[in-house]
């Protein structure tokens, strides 16, 4: 720990923070601090920093509440960011440094999502290790529905089928700059119908956010007859499409506009990607899984990639201390 030092990001470190996470081997542009801030005013921040001889090592992306330090709530995925050059000794001290700076500050638990190793840019779950180490305790489990692009894809009959309908029907798929249409027509709607929920980013934010990443928030849209009957909001990292948002309106197993718009997607438009990820199917704290939407996914030719989330008790820095010899 003595060779670490921990601080809590401010805002005069926004372009450090910004400048290792384009580098970190296991960050996408969610961890970018424009992304993060989006609904700062939502969370207290308390991101994390560590420094070895005062150059920054890793960083935490966090936020309190009560007497809890998460993995930003905010954030699909989270845990700790690093680079290559740090080894798999040196993560574990880095954990150690960070469980005993959080044990100092009064906060006696922290919850940490790990990040799918889909979006790792080099292999990257030394946490994973270093975690076991502190007797972490899992808490969670989701499951996300993932395409190997780089395999061939085993789309099934059902999903061809629905293909053929929305050729016949002369769907036309767009790319567009806005979010309007589907936000306001089909995602907004159906959400407050089946689930009397909303969208986790308002028209608003998901439309400053493109702004600032236009390369990797990415909106398509399907018409029939020139009226939008489905779209699908993708965020865009390095190795990875992620389907953030999908949403047909009530006749889409007669159009066939999703499988029309997934085929698509996934055949032409995002076929040089490696993986696709169309996201969880649970709900109940995961211990639930939507069958039909799994079904649907997989039948595209998905199969299961997990994604954890521990509880550790920061006391346990001290079961990291004889570790490393």
């Amino acid at each position: 720990m003595k060779n670490y030092t921990v601080k809590r990001y401010q805002e005069s470190d926004y372009a450090n923070w910004n400048a290792f996470i384009s580098e970190a081997k296991n960050a996408t542009f969610l961890f970018n601090r424009d992304f993060m801030d989006y609904h700062k005013d939502r969370f207290e921040d308390y991101s994390l920093m560590v420094y070895k001889n005062e150059k920054l090592v890793a960083v935490l992306p966090a936020n309190r509440a009560g007497e809890f330090v998460y993995s930003h709530q905010g954030l699909t995925y989270g845990g700790l960011v690093y680079g290559e050059k740090l080894k798999l000794a040196s993560v574990i001290l880095v954990f150690q440094a960070i469980l005993f700076y959080l044990n100092e500050n009064k906060i006696f638990k922290i919850q940490i999502k790990t990040i799918p190793s889909i979006y790792h840019n080099k292999p990257a779950e030394e946490l994973n290790y270093a975690l076991f180490l502190a007797e972490a305790e899992l808490i969670r489990r989701e499951t996300l529905s993932v395409i190997d692009l780089s395999k061939p894809i085993l789309i099934t009959s059902g999903r061809k089928e629905g293909v053929k309908k929305g050729m016949v029907n002369s769907l036309e798929i767009k790319e567009v700059n806005d979010f309007e249409d589907f936000w306001n027509d089909i995602l907004i709607p159906n959400l407050k119908d089946k689930h009397n929920a909303k969208p986790v980013h308002s028209l608003e934010e998901i439309t400053n956010l493109r702004k600032n990443f236009p390369k990797n928030i990415r909106q398509f849209n399907v018409y029939y007859k020139d009226q939008i009957v489905a779209g699908a909001t993708l965020f865009e990292s390095e190795n990875v499409i992620h389907s953030q948002y999908i949403s047909a309106d009530k006749n889409k197993n007669e159009t066939g506009s999703l499988d029309f718009l997934y085929h698509h997607l996934i055949t032409d438009v995002f076929k040089e990607k490696r993986f696709f990820d169309f996201g969880t199917s649970n709900k109940n704290q995961e211990r639930i899984l939507n069958k039909g939407l799994s079904f649907w996914k997989e039948s595209f030719g998905a199969s299961t990639v997990v994604q954890d989330f521990y509880e550790v008790e920061t006391i346990n820095y001290s079961k990291l201390e004889n570790v490393v010899k």
